[in-house]
C-alpha cells in the first residue's frame, strides 16, 4: 500500500513537472509553471524521504524550513545583474549532487560487502563524470559572468591535447571499472579507485572545457551545463532506481539541449563551434566622444530633444539589453513608456533571443517591473515592423544590433540574426560610451546618419528623459 502510494506521488510529481514547463513557455503564465514544478519537486522529496525512510516527520518540516529560508533570502538579495552568475552556481551544485549521491551507492556497496553489477556501476561513472563537469565548468561560466574570471576565451599551449588526454583518461576509468564490477567486490580497487579517478579528471575536464569560450557565448554554456545537470540528475536516478529524479533529469536535460539550440540558432552559430571556444571577449574602453573610434562621426543628443522625438512619434520600439540590467533602470524604462502611451505613442519592446547574460534575462527583467506581458515581442514576430518604427531606443543592447551580422563576412557575429533596428526611422541609442559589445565587435550602427547618441548611465538618462517628457 504505502509503494502505491509514493508511486502514485511520483506520478503526480511527474504531470506537475511537464505541465510546469509547458507553462513556462509563456511569461504571462511562466510564475505559475515555476510554482508548479517546485511544487511537484517537494512532493517527490518527500515522497522519497518516506520511501527511504531517511528522515523523520520533524526533521524533514526542520530541513523544509532552513531550505526555505535560504530560497527567500536568495530571492531576496540577488539583484537582476547577478541572476545569470546564479543560475551558473545552480547548475555546478546540482552536478555536484548527483555526483556525490552516485558516489555514495560505492560507499553503501562496500558497507554491504556486495558486488556492483554492470548497469549500477555504468550509471555510476557516467553520473559522477557528468556531474564533475558540470560542477567545475559551471564554476567557470559563473567567474567569467560576475567578472571573476576574464570574459576573453582562455588558451594556452597544448591545450587540446592535454583536454583529449583526460577525456581519453576518463572513459579509460569508467572501463576499468565497468569490466572489474562484475568480478570484484566493490571493496577492491576497480570500482573504488576508479570514481576518485574519474572525479579528479572530470574535475580538469570540466575546466578545460569552459575557460576558452568567450564572454558572448557563457550564455549558450549555460543553457548546456543546465542540461547537463540534469543528464547528471537522471543518471543518478538509475542508480537508485528513482522513477522521480529519472523523469525529472530527463525534463530538465532535454529543455536544457532544445534551449542551447535555441541559443546556438539565435547566434547563428553551430554547438560545435561554441564549445570549440575563441569567439567574445572583453572590449577595451573606448571614448564616448564622437569622431573616436576609426575617424567616423557619431551624432550625439540630448534628453530635451529624445524627449521630444519620442513624445510625437506614433510607434516607438524600445530594445532592451544587459546595460539596461546593469543599471537597474527597467521601472524607470516602464514608467517613461506609460508616459508616452498616455500621450497616444503606441509601444513595444523587442527582445531578442540572446540579449543579457542568460536566455529569458530581458523577460524577467522586465516582468519584474511589472511591464505588460502583451508588450513583450520576440525577434521574429516584430523585426517586420522597424520599417515603419519611428524611434527605436537601445538601451544598453549592441550586438544584437549590429548590421555587420548581415554584410560584414569578415566580421565574427556575421550570419547572426539580429534586430532591424537600423530600418526604423531614428535609433536613440542609451550607452555610457562608443565601447563595443560583449563579442567586441564595434557597432555599425553607431555611426548611422539616423542613430544619436545619448551617453551616460541608463537610469540616469531615462529618469532625464521621464522629466523632460513630462514638461512637453
Amino acid at each position: 500500500m504505502a509503494t502505491t502510494i509514493i508511486n502514485l506521488a511520483y506520478l503526480l510529481a511527474a504531470a506537475l513537472f511537464i505541465f510546469g514547463l509547458k507553462r513556462l513557455q509563456s511569461p504571462a503564465t511562466a510564475r505559475g509553471g515555476n510554482q508548479l514544478a517546485a511544487l511537484g519537486m517537494l512532493i517527490a522529496v518527500v515522497a522519497t524521504l518516506f520511501l527511504q525512510k531517511i528522515l523523520t516527520p520533524v526533521e524533514m518540516i526542520a530541513g523544509l524550513a532552513v531550505g526555505g529560508l535560504i530560497g527567500v533570502i536568495l530571492a531576496k538579495r540577488v539583484q537582476m545583474t547577478s541572476m545569470p552568475e546564479l543560475v551558473a552556481a545552480f547548475n555546478g551544485f546540482g552536478g555536484l549532487a548527483s555526483a556525490l549521491v552516485a558516489s555514495a551507492e560505492v560507499a553503501r556497496y562496500i558497507t554491504e560487502s556486495t558486488p556492483l553489477d554492470f548497469t549500477t556501476t555504468l550509471t555510476i561513472m557516467i553520473s559522477v563524470l557528468i556531474g564533475m563537469v558540470t560542477f567545475s565548468g559551471s564554476f567557470v561560466a559563473f567567474g567569467k559572468l560576475s567578472g571573476k574570471i576574464s570574459g576573453n576565451p582562455i588558451d594556452f599551449p597544448g591545450m587540446r591535447v592535454l583536454t583529449l588526454l583526460l577525456t581519453v583518461g576518463s572513459l579509460a576509468a569508467m572501463v576499468w571499472a565497468v569490466m572489474g564490477a562484475p568480478d570484484f567486490p566493490a571493496v577492491t580497487d576497480p570500482v573504488v579507485w576508479s570514481v576518485v579517478g574519474l572525479s579528479a579528471l572530470a574535475l580538469i575536464l570540466g575546466i578545460l572545457l569552459v575557460i576558452p569560450i568567450g564572454g558572448a557565448d557563457m550564455p549558450v554554456v549555460v543553457a548546456l551545463l543546465n542540461s547537463y545537470s540534469g543528464l547528471a540528475a537522471a543518471a543518478t536516478g538509475f542508480v537508485l532506481s528513482n522513477t522521480a529524479l529519472i523523469v525529472s533529469g530527463a525534463l530538465v536535460g532535454a529543455s536544457g539541449l532544445i534551449l542551447t539550440n535555441i541559443m546556438c540558432v539565435a547566434m547563428n552559430r553551430s554547438l560545435l563551434n561554441v564549445l570549440l571556444g575563441g569567439f567574445g571577449q572583453e572590449a577595451d574602453e573606448a571614448a564616448p566622444v564622437a569622431g573616436a573610434v576609426e575617424g567616423k562621426p557619431v551624432t550625439a543628443t540630448t534628453p530635451d530633444d529624445t524627449a521630444i522625438l519620442l513624445s510625437y512619434a506614433e510607434k516607438v520600439i524600445i530594445v532592451p539589453g544587459y546595460g539596461l540590467a546593469v543599471a537597474q533602470a527597467q521601472h524607470q524604462v516602464r514608467e517613461l513608456a506609460d508616459l508616452l502611451q498616455e500621450r497616444g505613442v503606441e509601444v513595444k519592446y523587442a527582445i531578442h533571443p540572446v540579449a543579457g547574460r542568460m536566455p529569458g534575462h530581458m523577460n524577467v527583467l522586465l516582468a519584474e517591473a511589472n511591464v505588460p506581458y502583451d508588450q513583450l515581442f520576440e525577434m521574429d514576430e516584430v523585426n517586420h515592423e522597424f520599417d515603419t518604427t519611428d524611434v527605436s531606443l537601445v538601451i544598453g543592447a549592441n550586438d544584437v544590433v549590429n548590421p555587420a551580422a548581415r554584410h560584414d563576412k569578415t566580421s565574427p557575429i556575421y550570419g547572426m540574426p539580429i534586430l532591424n533596428v537600423d530600418h526604423s526611422r531614428t535609433v536613440i541609442f542609451l550607452k555610457r560610451s562608443l565601447r563595443p559589445g560583449y563579442s567586441g565587435v564595434q557597432n555599425e550602427l553607431f555611426f548611422s546618419p539616423n542613430t544619436r547618441m545619448l551617453f551616460g548611465d541608463a537610469k540616469d538618462s531615462v529618469t532625464s528623459l521621464i522629466t523632460e517628457v513630462k514638461e512637453l
